[in-house]
C-alpha cells in the first residue's frame, strides 16, 4: 500500500468529512491514489473558473483545495509550511474576489478600489489551519471607493462588508468559504463593520490596548486595495514597536502573560479533552512566547519584526534573545502541535482544539495520523506540552515574578511613584499644562489609594492609564473627582470589571458626568418617555445636530445601565428590558427624523406609510449591550403608487431609499460616535430580496416562499415603528402566517436539521457562552419556536413569557422557565465582563454570581450547568432525542 493508500484508507476510515468530500470528487481521488498530488491541487485550485457565482466558485475550490491538501499531509506529501500557506493564500483569494463581488453589486462597471481587509493572527502570519476562523480588519477610504453618487462613502463600506460577509461566511448548500470574524476591529461592540483608514488610524494611535498591539504583529495588507492597507499599517507602526519600553508595557505584559492561562483554565491538563491551543504548554503558548519577546525588542531590532511563529523564533535566536535550543524546541513543539490540531479539524471541518473526551474517538484522531491510539497520541502530547509549558512558565516568570501582578505592586511607593512621574513627564497630552497637573496633584493621594483598592488593580491601573491617553483635556475631570471622592471608587470598579464600559469611558469622559445624578441608577421609563429624551434639543436643529444628539444620549443611558449591572443595583432582566426600550425609542426618534428629511426632496407616497418590525432579542425585548438589531422594513398601500415630491420615486424605491436611510441613521458614526449595528439579513428573501416590500408582498412571501426558519423568526417579531392602524395590521398578519397548517413531523425534522447544522458551524465560543452551547439559550428558542408553530401556543415575541406559558402548559419539564432566566441574566451580564464569552477575571467573578442571584462564583457553574441538563430534559420530552451535555 502506498502512502497515498494508505492515506486515503484513513481518511474514510476516521474523518467523516474527508470522506463526504472523497464521494463528491471522485476525479480528485483518482489523482490522489495514483500519487498526482500537485496535477490534483491545481485542478482544486480551479474548481471555480467559470462559474459565475463568485459564492459558489469559492465554496467549489475550496472544498477542493480543503481534501487536496488534506490527503497531500496524511501521505506526508506536503510540509507543514506548504499546506498553511496554500490554506492562507486562498483565504487572501477568497477575501479578494469577495470584495470585487461586493463592490460590483452597487457599481458594476467600476473598478475595485478603497477598500481592503487587513488580516490578523494566523491569517496574517499565512499560518492558517484547516478550519480556522479569519478575522480581518476592513477599511475604506471615503475618497476613491467606488460608490453611486447619492451614496455616502459610510453606507457603501458598510454595504461591501456585509456583502463579503454573506459571500464569505453563510451556509449553503455548497457549505462555506470561511467564518468571518470582525470582533477584532476597534471597538466592535459599537463599531461599524468597516472603518474608515483615518478613524482606525485615530483610534490606534491614541485609544488602543495592549493586545491590539500583539495582533498588529502579524498583520498584512491581504486582499482588496493592498497599496492602501500597506500605507496603513506603515502609518500605524510606531504604534506596534515602541522604541523604548516604559514600565506600563511591561505590565502590560506580565498581564497579558498570565491571563491566557486564566482565561482558558478548561482543558489545560494532558489527556481526553486537553485543548491543543489554549491549554499549557500549547500552540497560543508559543505563539505568545516569540510575540512577547518581539514586542520588547521588535521596537529597536527591525530584524524581529516577522510574521510567522517559526520565522520569529529563529530570528530571535541569531539575536541572541532566546537560546537556539530554545528556538529549537519551541519551533519543532509547534509544528507538530499544529499537525495534530489540523488532524482534529479534519474529522468534521469544524474548529476544534480539543482532544476527545469519548475514548473511541480519540482513538480515531489518533489512528486518523498514523498512531496506535488515543493513549499514544497523549504520551506524545505529555511530552510536547511539558517543554512549551516550562518555556512559557519561565517567561511568566520573568515578567511576571507571582503569577499575576500583585496589589502591592500598584501601592507600592517607589513604583507607583515612577509610574505617576512618567505621566506627569509629559507622556499624556491632558497633563501637559501646569494648571492639568495641579488639578491631578490634588487627586494623586486618593487616586493611589482607590487604585490599591480596586477588585483587580492591574487592570484598574492599565485602564486608567488608557483614559488619559484618551483625554485631550482633563482639568474638569480632575477636578470633577476632587469634588466627589466616591466617585473615584465607582470609576476604578468600572474600569477593573468591564472593558466594554471601560472604553467607552475612555472615548468619552463625559460619561462621568451621568455618574453624578443619582437618577443614573434609575431605570429609564417608557418608549414615549425615552423617546421625548432623545428627541429634546435646542429650537432650530437640524437632522445631523439630531443624529449626534440621540448618540450622546443614548450612549449616556447604556453606559449607566452596564454600571447598574456591574454595582449589583438591578437584575439583569430589567437591565435587559431597559436597553430594548432605549433601542426602540432610537428607532421611533431617527425614524421619523429620517421621514421628514427625506420627504423634502421626494415627498410622501399617499395612502401608504413606513413600518419597521423587530426580530430577535430586540423583538423579545431582551437585548444585551453587545446586541444588534434585527430589523425588517416594510410599508403599507400599494407599491405600484408614487410619491408627491419634486423628486418623485415609485413607492418600491422610495422606501427602500428611505430604509437606507433609516438604518444610516441608527448605524453609521458620526462625530458623536456609533449607535447601533444594524442586520435586515431577515428580511423576505435575505441578503438577496429588497430592503423594504410592501405589505402585501410580505405575507405572500411568508405563506407561499418562507423557510422554516423564517416562520420560526417570525415568532418573536414585534411592530417597532409605524402607524396604530399599521402595527396592528402586521401583528394581524403575522398571526396568520403562524397559524397556517404544518406538517408536525416535517416541521420537526426541520427543526432539528436546522440545530444540528448551527450546531456544527457555529460553536460556542467559551465556556460562558451560554447562548450557543449545547442546553443553552438556542435550543430553548429552538424548543419554543417549534411548539409556537406546530400547537399554536404562547404566542409573544417575550421568550421568557413563552417559556413560562409551555411550563405551565406541562409541555416543557418544570424549572425550564428559571433556567431561561438564570442563562439569559449570564448572558446580558457577561457580555460586559467577559465579552468573548471566556471566564472573566477572578476579581470579576463575584460580580457575575451576584447579578445571577447566586452567592458564589463556583454555585454559579453548578447551576448554570444543571440550567443546560433541565433544558436537556426538556429538548427530549419534545423531539424524542436525547442532547448530550457535556459538563
Amino acid at each position: 500500500m502506498t502512502d497515498f493508500d494508505n492515506a486515503l484508507a484513513r481518511a474514510h476510515a476516521h474523518a467523516p468529512f474527508l470522506s463526504m468530500a472523497l464521494g463528491r470528487l471522485p476525479h480528485l481521488e483518482a489523482l490522489l491514489g495514483a500519487g498526482e498530488v500537485e496535477q490534483a491541487l491545481a485542478l482544486a485550485k480551479s474548481a471555480g473558473h467559470g462559474i459565475d457565482d463568485t459564492a459558489i466558485a469559492l465554496r467549489r475550490e475550496r472544498l477542493a483545495l480543503a481534501l487536496v491538501l488534506a490527503i497531500g499531509d496524511l501521505a506526508h506529501a506536503f510540509p507543514l509550511n506548504r499546506i498553511i500557506t496554500e490554506l492562507s493564500d486562498f483565504a487572501d483569494r477568497s477575501l479578494d474576489s469577495a470584495i470585487i463581488a461586493a463592490i460590483r453589486r452597487r457599481t458594476p462597471d467600476a473598478e475595485p478600489a478603497g477598500f481592503c481587509a487587513i488580516a490578523l493572527g494566523k491569517h496574517g502570519a499565512q499560518e492558517l489551519n484547516y478550519s480556522s476562523d479569519i478575522d480581518p480588519i476592513l477599511l475604506y477610504d471615503p475618497d476613491t471607493l467606488p460608490r453611486r453618487d447619492r451614496d455616502d462613502p459610510a453606507e457603501a463600506a458598510q454595504r461591501i462588508a456585509r456583502a463579503l460577509m454573506e459571500i464569505m461566511s453563510n451556509v449553503t448548500a455548497e457549505g462555506y468559504v470561511f467564518r468571518v470574524d470582525l470582533r477584532l476591529r476597534p471597538a466592535s461592540e459599537v463599531s461599524p463593520l468597516a472603518l474608515s483608514f483615518d478613524s482606525a488610524i485615530t483610534h490606534y494611535e491614541s485609544s488602543a490596548l495592549a493586545w491590539e498591539r500583539a495582533a498588529y504583529i502579524r498583520a498584512r495588507a491581504a486582499s482588496g486595495d493592498i497599496a492602501a492597507g500597506q500605507s496603513f499599517l506603515d502609518t500605524i507602526r510606531p504604534f506596534v514597536w515602541r522604541r523604548s519600553l516604559d514600565f506600563g508595557a511591561i505590565a502590560e505584559i506580565g498581564r497579558l502573560t498570565t491571563r491566557i492561562r486564566d482565561h482558558y483554565s478548561a482543558g489545560q491538563a494532558i489527556g481526553p479533552g486537553y485543548d491543543l491551543k489554549r491549554g499549557r504548554g500549547g500552540i497560543r503558548e508559543v505563539e505568545f512566547f516569540a510575540q512577547t519577546h518581539q514586542l520588547i525588542h521588535g521596537g529597536r531590532n527591525p530584524t524581529l519584526r516577522l510574521r510567522g511563529t517559526r520565522a520569529s523564533l529563529d530570528a530571535l535566536a541569531a539575536a541572541g534573545i532566546i537560546s537556539h535550543e530554545d528556538a529549537q524546541i519551541m519551533g519543532e513543539s509547534y509544528d507538530r502541535l499544529r499537525t495534530l490540531e489540523h488532524r482534529l479539524q479534519m474529522v468534521s471541518d469544524q474548529q476544534t482544539h480539543s482532544l476527545p473526551t469519548d475514548p473511541a474517538a480519540l482513538d480515531s484522531v489518533a489512528r486518523l495520523e498514523g498512531l496506535s491510539d488515543g493513549a499514544a497520541l497523549v504520551r506524545e502530547l505529555t511530552h510536547i506540552s511539558d517543554a512549551v509549558g516550562r518555556r512559557f512558565d519561565a517567561l511568566i516568570k520573568t515578567y511576571a515574578p507571582t503569577g499575576a501582578v500583585a496589589v502591592e505592586a500598584v501601592s507600592a511607593a517607589d513604583e507607583f511613584t515612577a509610574r505617576i512621574d512618567a505621566w506627569e513627564g509629559g507622556q499624556y497630552r491632558c497633563l501637559r499644562s501646569a494648571e492639568a497637573r495641579d488639578a491631578f496633584a490634588r487627586i494623586r493621594p486618593q487616586l493611589q489609594r482607590a487604585l490599591a483598592e480596586a477588585p483587580d488593580p492591574p487592570r484598574a491601573l492599565l485602564r486608567w492609564e488608557q483614559l488619559l491617553a484618551g483625554l485631550t483635556s482633563a482639568i474638569n475631570v480632575f477636578r470633577l473627582l476632587e469634588a466627589r471622592p466616591g466617585l473615584l471608587a465607582l470609576v476604578m470598579r468600572i474600569l477593573a470589571h468591564a472593558p466594554t464600559l471601560a472604553d467607552e469611558l475612555a472615548r468619552r469622559s463625559d460619561l462621568l458626568d451621568t455618574l453624578i445624578d443619582r437618577s443614573a441608577f434609575d431605570l429609564p421609563g417608557s418608549v414615549e418617555d425615552i423617546a421625548a429624551e432623545l428627541s429634546r434639543g435646542e429650537a432650530g436643529d437640524d437632522y445631523q445636530r439630531l443624529l449626534d444628539t440621540v448618540r450622546v444620549r443614548v450612549g449616556e443611558m447604556r453606559f449607566a445601565l452596564g454600571v447598574q449591572l456591574i454595582e449589583g443595583g438591578r437584575d439583569p432582566l430589567e437591565v435587559a428590558g431597559a436597553l430594548s426600550r432605549v433601542a426602540e425609542a432610537a428607532i421611533a426618534v431617527l425614524g421619523q427624523a429620517a421621514i421628514e428629511e427625506f420627504r423634502q426632496s421626494h415627498g410622501d407616497v399617499p395612502g401608504s406609510h413606513l413600518a419597521i418590525l423587530g426580530l430577535g432579542r430586540l423583538g423579545g425585548a431582551a437585548l444585551t449591550h453587545a446586541s444588534d438589531l434585527d430589523l425588517v422594513f416594510l410599508f403599507s398601500g400599494l407599491h405600484e403608487a408614487e410619491s408627491d415630491g419634486r423628486r418623485p420615486l415609485g413607492a418600491t424605491l422610495y422606501y427602500n431609499r428611505l430604509a437606507q436611510r433609516v438604518i444610516a441613521a441608527l448605524s453609521v458614526p458620526t462625530a458623536a460616535g456609533a449607535l447601533f449595528e444594524v442586520d435586515t439579513r431577515l428580511r423576505p428573501s435575505g441578503a438577496q430580496g429588497p430592503i423594504s416590500v410592501s405589505f402585501d408582498s410580505f405575507e405572500r412571501y411568508q405563506r407561499e416562499e418562507a423557510w422554516t426558519w423564517e416562520h420560526m423568526a417570525l415568532c418573536r417579531a414585534r411592530p417597532m415603528f409605524g402607524t396604530p392602524v399599521d402595527r396592528d395590521a402586521l401583528r394581524q398578519s403575522i398571526q396568520e402566517v403562524l397559524d397556517l397548517q404544518c406538517d408536525p413531523e416535517k416541521l420537526r425534522a426541520e427543526v432539528l436539521d436546522m440545530r444540528a447544522t448551527m450546531a456544527g458551524h457555529k460553536p460556542p465560543k467559551g465556556p460562558l457562552d451560554v447562548k450557543l452551547a449545547r442546553g443553552g439559550l438556542v435550543d430553548i428558542e429552538f424548543m419554543v419556536h417549534f411548539l409556537q408553530l406546530r400547537d399554536r401556543i404562547a404566542r409573544t415575541p417575550d421568550l421568557g413569557e413563552a417559556v413560562l406559558t409551555i411550563e405551565n402548559a406541562a409541555l416543557f419539564p418544570a424549572g425550564i422557565h428559571a433556567a431561561h432566566d438564570l442563562m439569559t441574566r449570564l448572558l446580558v451580564v457577561v457580555r460586559l465582563v467577559a465579552p468573548d464569552g471566556m471566564f472573566p477575571p477572578v476579581a470579576s467573578r463575584g460580580i457575575v454570581a451576584s447579578a445571577c442571584g447566586l452567592e458564589s462564583w463556583d454555585l454559579l457553574l453548578e447551576a448554570v450547568l444543571a440550567a443546560r441538563r433541565q433544558v436537556a430534559q426538556a429538548w427530549h420530552q419534545v423531539f424524542d432525542i436525547a442532547l448530550e451535555i457535556e459538563g
